[in-house]
């Protein structure tokens, strides 16, 4: 009896779990049970009680360690389930594992054994014991996969998409070829590829560093050793005798037995993991150059060579344990495959009918009862519109419709449609037109509404888009459902969203179901032809036009090309332009090389005679910078895009992680998963640490599916997980304080305590130890510094974590943990700040910018580094007086905080630095249109470098209060600045004048760059940032840098812009006075 009793209660708590893994994500802050059991929520107990659901149909349930790993579970629950009935039927411990809905409420498999259930934290402490279906080293890999990317590889296996298995399926191949090449590398090959040092441009360039010593000072450590010495050097020694000369210096006071050693070490990074591999002269490396920059002494470390074939051993190993996996479970041999007759295609150009479709069904439709629905469809190559968009009829009903005319014909032939093609739906109600109501309560309906002829208004309810022909360049048949997305964009071609995915939408439950099929147009499959047919296509029609001459030349045409040509890429071509540039196709080859982007918007891609393909292989290749631009969606030909891949092949590995960013976003406009730009993308992330590194952070933050390519590497488990630790820690803290509000300082003290206790617990401070930082990989952070650590005063409670830096004892690293607010957009300004930074070093001029690390993690979660000795402009001020409304108006304070921390040259070193500084962010403010630039947003570092932070609001979006902006100036010039620049002096001195020469010599080189930074910007359109949705939020780029205008023009414009910051930098004073009342009272 109790037996059935027991099994009855199994199968209810089995049927109780399958619904919880049918549950959608859900808000899991408030039942996050994991949290009630932190030492913050106010107690931590030893064990947890879980339900544990075996396949036998028997329920257990019982208390085990709170921080016991999966496998001891497992081991606990086998010991107690001998006493249950149906015990000897289980079989095997090994061949079992658990499964749990996890916090994202996502069926999740434990196949890695080694985590603890508190790292885990189900939804739940319900775990259901099955049995495996497969080899266990492929099911594990497979898990640990799932972990890193935050989605289990069954949901990609339940999609039973054949492109996304071929894709997986090639990936891991090449990715295995690779490491099985990497597992050939000697010991110092692989510290050199992975490791590899950044190297600055060769002596006798301009590399910014000014009049350069003869000799520099070198502090060496000495590994596992406390150990060190100072040597002075020529700045021209290579690594190899830099060692020789410290090897020879440890030699004279250690033992002689130790002179084996000699020859047996390399030269590290002191803070980091970079090598100073290679025989280049000390002066070209960017870290001796950047302490050179700094007037500070580099660091290096001696490194014994035991301790590097340490590191390569455990690596090897690592590898070894994935390359290996298929051999431990061989798969059984094939039998001979039978000789198939070759299939009978038919070419598509042979196909002259109409295209067209069928709309069988919509279903979903979210449109009130009283309108007609509409289906409206668009054939599109990239942006451009190919023919007239087709219309159906309108039709009656709640939510399901089918239209009377369900055939839609499009102008223009099959034989026609270019392969990248791509097309577009938009559903839609149609309404009649009505009187304009004063309530504000379905306001957001009106931000799409369109208003057309005859009386009527269409509202947008969803869109959708396909390609037209498959990733095998098939033409697609038959009958397709697709889910369609509800959220629209700020500019629509026609109500379309050519721009969109070409994915469907995975939540099916609830979106509007668009049922279309594709007829036949032949017996045999149509096939668009592979690239050596088209080459000869266009041979062909190259000797039938070889009478017709190619060129109307002339002067007159020369200059008029030149000019089109300069234009920047926002400008629009009118007919008749591009009608020249196409003509004239070989001028634009021979005399301007650069112009490609526009000659191929000049191509009538729904002409398939015009063959612009076939240019591509006599066209010069294309510096990698200029070649970007032919990754925007504009250029979705696939022949386009895998030369513009060829044109980043000569990017160095510092240079492609410069523009890392857009090259992961720009996957998004890939149609295919298989396409040129994943597989470089993927070589050199596996042959850069760095880059790998960075794509794959990228790629979990973008969520690109099944992109998220393999990337191997045993430390990236540990970052996820550390980071899961953080965020609960944030969950927990914030929890606390909503309890406690009414008593805020006891309620932080209370919170504060509970928080260090909890990093203080084994199952958070193991997690947190012993990491590869992700703003850097080569940084490793050994433990945390709990004493120092804190949260901040913000509405997210961001961590401010204070780590030791494992390389260099007594170093501290902060970080701060953000869990609530999107760093994506502070990501990129930074990495636009550091491309300027770049750009004027290569212009000899080194404004000292401080592009601080940044990464978004996640779902609005990220990371950001803390920069050291430095402060807020409003706490120097405010340190300064006794009065908050005061405060802002003392300019004395920040000259004075220089003063107080540096004297004599030190202080004149200061004010060269800050006046560099200054100079750099008045400019970089003010073309990227930066706002809410109030005195917590500025900071100055104890060296004189100012720097700002918190980049929520750019291109121009200032922030206002009743209609009125706040902002009027259109960059941050005070009074303060100008007294520390000019040290404290009356009257515009010489060092002023300097310092506006800074400015206007640094805006004029951004200008010189304008094309790349606009197509930087534009390759970030479908990242979803608020303040960059449409090319209109670029035209700022556009008007700041008075691209158009001669180079007189612009500077005399951005003089205007100097003096009005000048001007009316009071108004920057009265906001920065209500800033410091504010922040005076809350604190």
């Amino acid at each position: 009896m109790e037996a059935e009793r027991k099994i009855e209660n199994g199968s209810l708590w089995l049927r109780w779990c399958w619904v919880l893994l049918a549950m959608p994500p859900a808000m899991t802050d408030l039942l996050d049970i994991w949290a009630a059991h932190s030492p913050v929520a106010g107690h931590a107990p030893d064990q947890v009680t879980v339900d544990f659901l075996l396949p036998t149909g028997i329920y257990i349930q019982m208390d085990v360690p709170y921080e016991a790993t999966i496998q001891h579970i497992k081991l606990l629950l086998w010991k107690q389930a001998q006493t249950f009935p149906l015990f000897p039927s289980l079989g095997e411990m090994e061949s079992h594992m658990f499964e749990c809905v996890n916090q994202a409420a996502v069926h999740e498999e434990l196949e890695d054994e080694s985590r603890r259930l508190c790292d885990v934290r189900p939804f739940l402490p319900v775990l259901k014991l099955v049995i495996r279906n497969c080899g266990r080293a492929e099911r594990l890999l497979d898990s640990k996969i799932g972990v890193l990317i935050g989605k289990g590889l069954h949901e990609l296996d339940a999609i039973n998409d054949q492109e996304v298995k071929d894709f997986r399926s090639k990936m891991f191949r090449i990715s295995e070829e690779k490491m099985q090449r990497v597992q050939m590398m000697t010991c110092m090959e692989w510290l050199q590829a992975c490791f590899s040092p950044q190297l600055e441009p060769a002596a006798g360039s301009t590399d910014g560093v000014g009049d350069r010593p003869a000799d520099l000072k070198v502090i060496i450590h000495f590994d596992q050793s406390q150990d060190s010495t100072s040597l002075k050097v020529p700045s021209s020694l290579t690594p190899s005798e830099l060692m020789e000369m410290a090897v020879r210096k440890w030699l004279t006071t250690h033992a002689p037995e130790e002179e084996e050693w000699r020859g047996q070490y390399v030269l590290r990074v002191s803070q980091c993991l970079e090598f100073l591999c290679g025989n280049h002269p000390l002066i070209q490396y960017k870290y001796i150059r950047t302490c050179l920059q700094a007037k500070e002494p580099p660091h290096l470390t001696l490194v014994h060579t035991s301790t590097v074939k340490a590191m390569f051993d455990k690596e090897m190993s690592a590898i070894g344990a994935v390359v290996s996996r298929k051999s431990s479970n061989p798969p059984l041999p094939l039998p001979p495959k039978r000789r198939v007759p070759t299939q009978v295609q038919t070419c598509v150009w042979d196909v002259s009918s109409l295209f067209k479709i069928v709309l069988v069904k919509g279903s979903k439709v979210n449109a009130e009862e009283t309108a007609k629905v509409q289906v409206r469809a668009g054939l599109f190559h990239g942006t451009e519109l190919l023919c007239k968009p087709a219309v159906s009829s309108e039709s009656s009903g709640r939510s399901d419709h089918t239209w009377k005319d369900s055939m839609l014909e499009f102008d223009i032939s099959v034989c026609d449609l270019p392969r990248m093609t791509r097309l577009c739906f938009a559903i839609y109600a149609v309404m009649d037109k009505v009187k304009k109501q004063k309530s504000t309560k379905n306001a957001h309906i009106n931000k799409y509404q369109t208003i057309r002829k005859a009386g009527k208004v269409h509202y947008p309810i969803a869109w959708v888009n396909t390609m037209v022909f498959d990733y095998k360049g098939q033409l697609k048949t038959g009958d397709i459902i697709l889910h369609s997305w509800s959220s629209f964009p700020d500019e629509l071609e026609e109500m379309l969203n050519p721009i969109g995915t070409v994915q469907t939408n995975p939540y099916t439950e609830n979106a509007t179901a668009l049922h279309i099929h594709f007829p036949e147009y032949s017996s045999h499959s149509i096939i668009f032809p592979p690239f050596d047919k088209i080459l000869e296509k266009a041979a062909e029609i190259a000797s039938a036009n070889d009478c017709i001459p190619m060129g109307r030349g002339g002067k007159k045409f020369h200059i008029e090309l030149k000019e089109i040509m300069e234009r920047d890429p926002l400008s629009q071509l009118c007919e008749n332009e591009k009608d020249l540039i196409w003509t004239l196709r070989n001028d634009c080859r021979d005399n301007f090389p650069q112009s490609l982007p526009k000659l191929l918007l000049s191509v009538k891609w729904s002409k398939h005679e015009d063959m612009a393909q076939a240019l591509l292989q006599i066209w010069p290749k294309l510096s990698p910078r200029d070649a970007l631009e032919l990754l925007d969606f504009n250029y979705p030909d696939q022949y386009v895009r895998e030369y513009a891949v060829g044109c980043l092949r000569d990017m160095s590995d510092e240079e492609l992680s410069q523009y890392l960013l857009q090259l992961v976003q720009v996957l998004r406009y890939e149609p295919y998963y298989d396409c040129a730009l994943t597989h470089f993308l993927l070589e050199r992330a596996q042959g850069n640490r760095k880059i790998g590194h960075f794509l794959f952070w990228h790629l979990r933050c973008v969520n690109c599916g099944c992109k998220s390519l393999f990337i191997p590497h045993f430390y990236y488990p540990l970052q996820v997980e550390a980071l899961s630790k953080l965020k609960s820690v944030n969950e927990l803290i914030k929890l606390g304080t909503i309890k406690n509000a009414r008593s805020k300082t006891k309620e932080a003290m209370l919170t504060k305590e509970a928080m260090m206790t909890c990093l203080r617990q084994s199952g958070y401070s193991e997690t947190l130890s012993d990491l590869h930082s992700p703003l850097n990989p080569n940084v490793l952070l050994s433990g945390i510094n709990v004493e120092r650590c804190r949260y901040m005063d913000s509405k997210m409670k961001p961590l401010w974590i204070v780590y030791n830096n494992k390389l260099l004892g007594g170093d501290t690293l902060g970080i701060i943990f953000k869990n609530g607010d999107d760093l994506r957009q502070d990501m990129l300004t930074l990495q636009i700040l550091r491309l300027m930074d770049l750009l004027w070093k290569e212009a000899s001029l080194d404004l000292r910018i401080v592009p601080y690390g940044c990464l978004a993690t996640g779902d609005r979660a990220g990371l950001i580094e803390v920069v050291s000795s430095a402060d807020t402009i409003a706490n120097i001020q405010l340190t300064s007086s006794n009065v908050a409304a005061a405060a802002a108006f003392n300019k004395d304070a920040l000259l004075n905080w220089l003063k107080e921390r540096n004297s004599g040259d030190a202080l004149d070193r200061a004010i060269e630095e800050f006046t560099l500084s200054c100079a750099g962010y008045c400019v970089a403010t003010y073309v990227l249109g930066i706002g809410d630039r109030h005195s917590d947003n500025i900071m100055v570092r104890s060296t004189g470098q100012l720097f700002h932070i918190d980049f929520g609001h750019i291109l121009g979006n200032f922030k206002s209060k009743f209609g009125i902006k706040r902002e009027r100036v259109p960059f941050i010039l005070t009074h303060d600045f100008i007294h520390v620049i000019q040290q404290g002096k009356t009257g515009y001195t010489e060092k002023f004048g300097s310092f506006r020469q800074y400015c206007e010599e640094a805006y004029l080189i951004l200008r010189k760059n304008g094309n790349l930074f606009i197509t930087l910007f534009a390759l970030m359109l479908t990242a979803g940032l608020p303040e960059l949705t449409s090319v209109k939020d670029i035209q700022y780029l556009k008007d700041s840098l008075a691209l158009g205008k001669t180079d007189e023009d612009a500077l005399k414009q951005f003089r205007q812009k100097f003096d009005e910051a000048l001007r009316e930098s009071w108004t920057t004073k009265v906001n920065w006075m209500a800033h410091n009342v504010a922040k005076d009272n809350r604190s």
